[in-house]
């Protein structure tokens, strides 16, 4: 029977995307949305304005009256745009934060319009057969076994909780016969370790926190001089927790650090958590996107014998926030955190063969964020993309040398990856604690002057800067502006505090 298209018959037709309001203003509302977005990035001549501040009160007076859609997004131009971060300006280099490719920006955009919710299929039909490829293309490129799978996440955080929780659950019904889905924490777990780099990521802890182990599960396993974990120490770990009385549970192997990127052995500690009997979690959430160079996936080598990964699509693969992808060795794995509503994902439906994604994932209703993957792919191909990411790699390696080669700086080691760690050296002799402060303040200051961003960091207690390389727009040019920009702040902080000095 053929649709027929009603005519208007509400006076909410054109606030919404239907086929019976006035396509025009769909299309004249997304046309001034693009053109301020347009203009935006085209008037934006440094990371972050000078000394601007979002105002935003304004904009809850007389909410209960309509206002033109144009003159919302000007307020919202002036008021909020412009006062942001520009994260694609090639000067933003502070964090593990990726101006999004167009590609990504536009398939957004479909989302939102779509609006899935990727929990059941019959919500999402289409969305729910394109997550489950791109999962699969994802499982194929870490060269995860037949039996992976893996669902969107909201990013590594999620993902590491993800990996540790399921590790948890599946050594309490291994080793311990113990069901935690349905009878809770068994008097077990008030020993159960969690092996990680001193260097990983602060939300395994925090992940362990939520999981109801606590901070004193998380062992910190030392590094060696280029931040990586040290397998040996981590099997003599191993060891002592058991000798100790305590329940080892499972590793978790970070590739890239977030201050220096580094990557620990992977394949070594897959040896010794394989030895062990224990699950491996790789958080990959930063290196995650090295697996498309084919000049740097020997670092990444034994990541296809992890029991579950972490990856963030919204780092290095420059996809808009959020979006991440979580993995597993098996997909059985996702039993720990299956729970059924006939309403929802009943049992017939997979006797049918139909897949309702809440079944993999922490969530109920989410995004369908793997469009934004697909269009890329399709867009860019991973020739392209690959060049983008050994770009920042290369662009690390070069502002490396130059902060190297420079008396006023002091470079902490050689990046492996995009994260470049190194501090200000004061012309004249200043205490420690002094030498810190003006490293936070060439930092601040350059961050209100919108000449530069940078961020931030500590190392055994000392101040140090901070520079990421995830923009494949940041020139050789740039790098040279930064470091000047750099020196300059820290040469007229230390007269200032000299002249204070002599005053009092």
């Amino acid at each position: 029977m053929p649709v027929v298209k009603e005519e208007s018959h509400t006076a909410f037709d054109n606030e919404f995307l239907t086929n019976v309001g006035d396509k025009g203003k769909i299309l004249e509302m997304l046309s001034q949305t693009s053109a301020y977005i347009a203009e935006f990035f085209n008037e934006s001549e440094r990371p972050v304005p000078a000394a601007a501040e979002p105002q935003v009160k304004q904009f809850f007076h007389g909410t209960e009256n309509e206002h033109a859609f144009d003159s919302v997004l000007k307020e919202v131009m002036e008021h909020i745009m412009k006062p942001s971060l520009n994260i694609s300006h090639p000067h933003a280099m502070a964090h593990l934060h990726c101006p999004p490719l167009l590609s990504g920006v536009c398939a957004d955009v479909i989302v939102s319009a779509l609006n899935q919710s990727m929990d059941s299929w019959d919500q999402s039909p289409a969305a729910t057969t394109v997550e489950t490829e791109v999962v699969n293309w994802l499982c194929e490129l870490y060269q995860l076994p037949q039996t992976a799978a893996g669902t969107f996440t909201t990013g590594g955080t999620q993902s590491n909780f993800m990996g540790l929780m399921l590790a948890r659950d599946e050594y309490c019904a291994r080793r311990l016969s113990h069901d935690v889905k349905a009878n809770g924490l068994p008097p077990e777990a008030a020993r159960f370790k969690i092996f990680c780099s001193e260097e990983a990521h602060f939300t395994v802890k925090k992940s362990a926190v939520q999981l109801g182990l606590g901070e004193r599960s998380v062992v910190g396993v030392p590094t060696d001089e280029h931040k990586k974990m040290s397998a040996g120490k981590l099997e003599a770990f191993i060891q002592e927790a058991r000798e100790a009385g305590d329940h080892p549970i499972a590793v978790v192997a970070t590739a890239g650090t977030t201050d220096f990127g580094s990557i620990d052995p992977l394949w070594d500690i897959q040896h010794t958590a394989n030895k062990e009997n224990l699950w491996m979690h790789v958080d990959a959430a930063f290196g995650g996107a090295l697996a498309l160079c084919s000049d740097q996936t020997a670092k990444l080598e034994g990541v296809q014998h992890a029991d579950s990964l972490a990856v963030d699509l919204h780092k290095l693969f420059y996809q808009p926030v959020s979006c991440g992808a979580f993995l597993v060795r098996s997909r059985n794995s996702f039993r720990f955190i299956r729970h059924g509503a006939e309403y929802l994902n009943p049992e017939d439906d997979r006797d049918e063969g139909f897949t309702n994604l809440v079944d993999y994932s922490m969530q109920t209703t989410r995004r369908f964020d793997a469009l934004k993957i697909l269009m890329t792919l399709r867009t860019l191909g991973t020739e392209k993309w690959a060049k983008m990411i050994g770009h920042g790699l290369k662009q690390a390696e070069r502002l490396a040398e130059k902060i190297n080669d420079e008396p006023a700086l002091y470079l902490v080691m050689k990046p492996e990856m995009n994260a470049v760690v190194f501090k200000y050296c004061t012309e004249h002799p200043f205490e420690k604690v002094e030498e810190d402060e003006i490293n936070r303040e060439i930092q601040q200051q350059l961050y209100a002057s919108g000449e530069a961003v940078i961020a931030k960091t500590k190392i055994e207690g000392r101040q140090f800067l901070k520079c990421t390389l995830l923009n494949p727009l940041t020139t050789e040019k740039d790098i040279d502006h930064v470091i000047q920009s750099i020196i300059e702040a820290g040469r007229e902080i230390e007269i200032l505090r000299r002249r204070k000095s002599v005053e009092f």
